[in-house]
């Protein structure tokens, strides 16, 4: 009775080190699992400005930028700056 209970546990215990590999080998070659990419030179942070009518935060490279101000849109350029509250 010794001997088969011992075998049962040297069965279960192979066979959870087989199962604990496999599923750790799919893993890593399922891209959902992929660690995160670092940043590239292309996907740097850009300085972000203030429309000086509302008020939102932009993106320098996607503002108008005239007077010494920055605007969100052509429309808050022609209204002009609101006053700051």
């Amino acid at each position: 009775m010794g001997k088969l209970i011992f075998w049962v546990i040297i069965f279960l215990a192979g066979y959870i080190v087989i199962r604990v590999l496999s599923v750790g080998r799919a893993r890593r070659q399922d891209p959902r699992f992929a660690p995160p990419r670092r940043p590239s030179a292309r996907t740097k942070a850009e300085p972000m400005v203030r429309c000086a009518h509302c008020g939102v935060h932009l993106p320098r490279s996607d503002a108008l930028l005239t007077n010494h101000h920055a605007w969100c849109s052509l429309e808050h350029a022609k209204l002009g700056p609101r006053e700051q509250r």
